[in-house]
């Protein structure tokens, strides 16, 4: 019996299982390989924001906003701000870095992922940093300048829903064409 035992072990040896495995050693976990998505010229050289990615950027934008509106209400408790105020916190929103943005691809479609947006599925590789942040920025202060700093204010007022309609939703809006997105906040705590 020791005879087999001591050939088994140097067979194992030679072969190269080994103790590897033995002893209680938990299985490897399998791997998974996650591509990074690809992006096309227009994707990664491109100063403007990809058509296909305006929607998910309007609401990434009008997120910003009304973060930044409703903290600065808060300060005042809750009083509407002043026209100057209103207009400063509405270029800080448009000039932040908005480095925690950036685009991830599920089942082959590009999504801009970030705070304020769905959270997308766990196992995805996000490409941030790049032309991402300096496009949002261009395009929150584009949304400014067409909508004016009144009409923005005016709708923060109004609720989270009215600056999305007002920004994503109307007529022209990157979002026209698409239905409504559950409210973001509704979405963040249901994964609480």
């Amino acid at each position: 019996m020791r005879a087999a035992l001591a050939a088994w072990l140097v067979l194992s040896l030679l072969g190269g299982t080994g103790a590897q495995g033995m002893c209680g050693d938990p299985p490897a976990a399998p791997s998974r390989s996650i591509p990074a998505p690809q992006l096309s010229p227009e994707e990664r050289l491109s100063p403007h924001m990809p058509q296909s990615l305006r929607c998910d950027a309007c609401h990434a934008i009008a997120f910003q906003i009304e973060e930044q509106l409703s903290k600065a209400e808060g300060k005042v408790g809750k009083k509407a701000l002043k026209e100057s105020d209103y207009i400063e916190v509405l270029e800080r929103s448009c000039s932040q870095d908005w480095e925690s943005y950036g685009v991830l691809e599920l089942d082959g479609e590009k999504r801009l992922s970030g705070p304020g947006l769905p959270s997308q599925h766990p196992l995805s590789v996000l490409v941030s940093g790049g032309p991402w942040p300096g496009r949002l920025s261009k395009l929150c202060h584009g949304y400014v300048g067409e909508q004016g700093e009144a009409q923005i204010y005016s709708a923060h007022r109004r609720g989270s829903a009215a600056l999305r309609q007002l920004l994503c939703h109307g007529d022209k809006g990157p979002c026209a064409s698409q239905k409504e997105r559950p409210d973001p906040r509704k979405a963040l705590q249901n994964e609480l």
